[in-house]
């Protein structure tokens, strides 16, 4: 039996044995799955139903069979990226918890667990905690930053944290919102940042401002639409990976820098490409994706690998994801 793999997607062990035995066992019926997994009647049938809910489970109780990975991987990633994004707008303000708790115990908080999260209220410890954070980044930093324009002062700070990033080799992605490319002075860092190295992508709509350092701590504002109210220090792990989850999700969706701003030809995909991208994102094995693509199993997975170049994606599952987001197929 293979392992707990899809539990960072929300399945519990018994849901995931259910959706794999229907994926080796299609068009059975329901009831065979209980026997067959031992894991009991009630539990299989919780399993079922919650498969069907999610659209993991088709057909009826006489024959059932599992949705195709390709398709079943981005719902799954859909739903729990959507539950991290929920979850991380309700911990940007605890107060509320905090008061109902303290009502129960009115003598104080003595002993209780510090919350998850820091709140920076004060603008010059938001920007002294920026300026440690940048100095400590030693992999990889993530903005998403929804700016119109940048001011005098935050281009100069940003410049210069920018430098430092590119050069100790510090792999820096930038998002941005499509209307900063209509000011002259933010296009114009923007494009010193692409060509220094950075890779910057545009997004249409972007509300979300999120800084992530080495995948290890994360800022985002207490209020989205007054950052002047402070930030949030993250550093859980798992509320850190929310943030992260959510940036990767509006990058893939985001358009590269120069194909919006013509400094590059925008993608194009040929006929064969679009073919292979189709049965990658519908079938599971790439013999079949093979077949119905008309070529050798060879080609198949060469275009494969080309088409996840094509989509900055490093699995198949964020290809077809990011290729549905932006209308491919």
């Amino acid at each position: 039996m293979q392992g707990h793999t899809m539990s960072v997607l929300g399945l519990t062990r018994a849901e995931e044995d259910v959706y794999r035995y229907f994926l080796r066992h299609p068009c059975t019926p329901a009831h065979d799955a209980h026997q067959a997994l031992a894991i009991g009647e009630e539990r299989a049938r919780q399993a079922i139903s919650r498969l069907r809910d999610l659209n993991l489970l088709q057909g009826d109780d006489e024959r059932t069979w599992a949705t195709e990975p390709g398709v079943a991987v981005p719902l799954l990633m859909d739903e729990r990226l959507e539950a991290m994004h929920r979850t991380m707008r309700q911990l940007a303000d605890p107060r509320p918890i905090l008061r109902s708790l303290q009502d129960d115990h009115p003598a104080g908080t003595a002993g209780d667990p510090d919350p998850p999260l820091r709140r920076l209220e004060d603008p010059g410890q938001v920007r002294a905690h920026l300026d440690q954070l940048a100095f400590g980044a030693r992999h990889e930093v993530l903005a998403a930053q929804p700016y119109d324009a940048l001011s005098p002062e935050q281009l100069a700070r940003a410049r210069s944290a920018d430098a430092r990033f590119l050069r100790r080799g510090v792999r820096l992605r930038t998002l941005v919102r499509a209307s900063a490319l209509d000011d002259p002075v933010s296009l114009g860092y923007l494009r010193d940042l692409h060509d220094g190295g950075a890779q910057v992508r545009v997004a249409g709509e972007l509300s979300d401002l999120m800084l992530v350092f080495d995948r290890r701590t994360a800022l985002v504002p207490i209020d989205p639409g007054d950052t002047s109210r402070g930030a949030l220090l993250i550093e859980e792990g798992a509320l850190v990976g929310g943030v992260v989850s959510l940036f990767e999700r509006l990058w893939a969706a985001a358009a590269g820098f120069a194909e919006v701003t013509g400094q590059g030809e925008p993608v194009r995909l040929s006929e064969t490409q679009r073919r292979v991208l189709t049965c990658m994102c519908t079938v599971s094995k790439d013999e079949v994706g093979a077949r119905r693509a008309g070529m050798s199993l060879r080609t198949y997975r060469r275009h494969i690998a080309e088409l996840l170049r094509v989509l900055d994606a490093g699995t198949r599952a964020q290809a077809a994801l990011t290729a549905r987001e932006r209308g491919w197929v």
